[in-house]
C-alpha cells in the first residue's frame, strides 16, 4: 500500500536531531514557556518576515486568540460579522462563533478553491470587522485584491495559514500579508510538530502583546491577571522539534514540488481534475486535491490499486450538527467541491516510483 502519508518515515529523517531536541529539553528542567520557545517565535518570526510571532497550543487557538484580542482592544465586539469562505475546514469558522462573532460565508473559486475575492465586496456591511482568507491546501489567496477591499472598508485581514507554511505571495511569505496569521503545527503539516502546535505571527506590537498574555490565562507577570485568558501555550519539547524541522521545510517543500510536477506532466485522464496553480511559489502542496465527479468510485479503485487517498473533507460546514441553523443554506461551489474533491499521496519521502504508479492508476480509471 502507497500511504497518503508516511509521517514515521517523514520524521526518522531528523531521529537523531529530534532525539537531541528532546533530550536538551529533559536535561534543562524548564517545560514550560522557556528558551526552546523564546528561540523557535524568533526563527519563525524571521522565516516569516514578521516582527512577532506567540507560540499557542494549536491552530484553532491561534484563530481564537487573534479575534479574541481584537474583541480586547475594543475593535470588534459580538455579533460583528468576519467574512469567511464556505469551502474551508471548520476550525476556521469555529474560531469566529467562539468569540461570538457571525461568519459570512463566501463561495470559493471552482479552479482555485479559495476564496473569490469578486464575492466579497457585496457581502460587506455595516458590522462587517475582518476578512479572513483561507489558504487552502498550501496555496496563498489572492492577496492584493483582499486586501484592497480591507483597506477600502477599514476592516482587518486574518489569515489562516494553518496549510500554507513557506508559500508566497508576490515575493511575500504568509503570515505577512494581513494584519495576523494564525498557524497549526498538526503533525501531518509541511512543518508538523510531534503532536499539536501552532503560533500567531504579526506586525502589530499591541496584539502580540495582548495574544502573549491571553495564552498565558491572560497574565504577562505571574498571578497578575489582564484578562479573562487561557492556557494555550506551545511547549518546549514541541518548539524545541520545530526548531529541528524548520530548518528542512524549504527543503520538505520543494520535493513536494517535484512530485506535483510529475503529477502535472503525467496525469492524462480526462475525468481527473487537476488544481489550477496561480504560481509556483505561492502553493506549498500541503495537499494535492484533485476533482472526480465518481470521486467515491475512483477513491475505491485507487484503494484496490494499494493507493491510500483522502477526502479534505467530505462535508461542508454549513451542513454540519455543528451548525445545523446553517444546514438549508445552498452553497453549489462548495458543495460541489466537497462532492469531488480526493487528496492523493504526497510527502518529502514519497519516491518517483511510488508517484508514476499513482499516476498509472489514474489513467487507466475508466
Amino acid at each position: 500500500m502507497i500511504p497518503f502519508l508516511n509521517l514515521k518515515k517523514l520524521n526518522s529523517q531528523y531521529k537523531n536531531e529530534l532525539l537531541k531536541a528532546c533530550q536538551r529539553v529533559i536535561d534543562s528542567g524548564w517545560y514550560i514557556l522557556g528558551e526552546e520557545v523564546n528561540n523557535f517565535e524568533k526563527e519563525f518570526a524571521k522565516y516569516c518576515g514578521v516582527k512577532y510571532c506567540i507560540g499557542v497550543a494549536n491552530g484553532l487557538e491561534s484563530l481564537i486568540l487573534i479575534l479574541r484580542a481584537y474583541k480586547e482592544m475594543g475593535m470588534m465586539k459580538e455579533g460583528d460579522e468576519v467574512i469567511v469562505p464556505a469551502n474551508t475546514y471548520i476550525a476556521s469558522i469555529l474560531a469566529i462563533t467562539e468569540n461570538k462573532l457571525k461568519p459570512i460565508l463566501i463561495e470559493p473559486d471552482i479552479k482555485t478553491y479559495l476564496i473569490n475575492p469578486e464575492l466579497i465586496e457585496k457581502n460587506i456591511t455595516k458590522r462587517t470587522k475582518a476578512i479572513l482568507p483561507v489558504h487552502l491546501y498550501g496555496q496563498v489567496c489572492q492577496m492584493d485584491k483582499i486586501n484592497k477591499i480591507a483597506k477600502k472598508y477599514n476592516l482587518k485581514v486574518v489569515e489562516d495559514s494553518a496549510q500554507s507554511h513557506g508559500a508566497e505571495y508576490e515575493g511575500i511569505k504568509c503570515g505577512n500579508l494581513g494584519d495576523a496569521s494564525g498557524f497549526s503545527f498538526y503533525p501531518g503539516k509541511n512543518l508538523g510538530a510531534l503532536g499539536d502546535a501552532g503560533t500567531v505571527t504579526t506586525n502589530d506590537e499591541k496584539l502580540a502583546e495582548i495574544v502573549r498574555a491571553l495564552r498565558n490565562y491572560g497574565s504577562h507577570k505571574k498571578y497578575e491577571n489582564l484578562y479573562q485568558g487561557i492556557n494555550s501555550r506551545l511547549d518546549e519539547i514541541q518548539a524545541a522539534i520545530l526548531r529541528v524541522k524548520l530548518k528542512y521545510l524549504d527543503r520538505e517543500i520543494e520535493k513536494r514540488r517535484k512530485i506535483v510536477d510529475l503529477y502535472f506532466k503525467n496525469i492524462k485522464n480526462e475525468k481527473i481534475i487537476l488544481p489550477r496553480l496561480t504560481g509556483r511559489k505561492s502553493h506549498v502542496w500541503h495537499l494535492f486535491v484533485i476533482r472526480c465527479i465518481e470521486r467515491n468510485r475512483l477513491k475505491e479503485y485507487l484503494h484496490k490499486k494499494g493507493i491510500e487517498t483522502l477526502i479534505h473533507y467530505p462535508v461542508p460546514p454549513h451542513k454540519q450538527m455543528a451548525y445545523k441553523e446553517w444546514n438549508k443554506f445552498s452553497f453549489p461551489i462548495t458543495e460541489k467541491i466537497h462532492r469531488e474533491v480526493l487528496s492523493l499521496p504526497i510527502s518529502g519521502v514519497q519516491t518517483c516510483h511510488e508517484t508514476l504508479k499513482i499516476v498509472e492508476a489514474l489513467n487507466d480509471f475508466n
